[in-house]
């Protein structure tokens, strides 16, 4: 087995978590903003953290902190309505751990974000290393998430794989010099195809296991 370590993007790869995200955002921009963002508009916002999107996406900036607390506290008071465990995802973990794979997480969520899913989602800690958006001075498609969880792991680009479900994903695994999986397996991903042509390409999660 040539993959020492697999690493996964978060939202809309290991968890379908994008619908309260969507919600989140729009409770808050509608609230501070007056204004109604489409999934689109959304979408485009992405690549720094919640914090970073809100910061620079948010009109009325004397009510920011407010907002971006009040984002959070949306996000945990909704998220069991929004989102639930997936045992196809519980599955697979199990099985690259069981084949001693290293798993870890580069995802452009904030940590707080990130800590309130894993609590809901997820029994136990499967990681070795959880990069956030708020770990990154360059948020993807910049490599630089990527390259500081190898670093932390000591597994050279060679050995590790990259699952990703947009565009931003891909690209950062091959500037990281990986192999790049890109998946549309969760209900609610990014919902784009893949312009930039990925290594692998899954819409199920059992054909991805095929692979080890």
């Amino acid at each position: 087995m040539k993959y020492k370590a697999v690493l996964f993007d978060f939202d809309g790869t290991l968890a379908d978590t994008l619908p309260v995200c969507f919600y989140s955002f729009q409770t808050i921009f509608k609230k501070y903003d007056g204004r109604t963002l489409s999934k689109k508009e959304m979408i485009e916002m992405f690549g720094p953290s919640e914090t970073g999107m809100i910061e620079q996406n948010l009109q009325n900036k004397e009510k920011m902190t407010e907002a971006i607390e009040d984002y959070y506290s949306c996000y945990e008071r909704e998220h069991c309505n929004l989102v639930r465990m997936n045992e196809e995802i519980i599955y697979m973990i199990e099985h690259l751990r069981k084949r001693k794979i290293s798993i870890g997480i580069v995802t452009g969520k904030a940590r707080k974000s990130l800590e309130i899913s894993l609590k809901h989602l997820f029994l136990s800690e499967f990681y070795k290393v959880a990069i956030s958006g708020d770990d990154v001075v360059n948020p993807k498609p910049h490599p630089e998430g990527i390259n500081k969880a190898l670093k932390i792991l000591g597994i050279s680009p060679q050995n590790t794989l990259y699952v990703g479900d947009s565009n931003a994903d891909i690209e950062a695994g091959k500037r990281a010099d990986v192999e790049a999986a890109g998946v549309n397996w969760l209900i609610n991903s990014h919902g784009s195809a893949f312009t930039i042509k990925p290594d692998y390409e899954f819409s199920s999660i059992t054909d991805f296991m095929k692979i080890f």
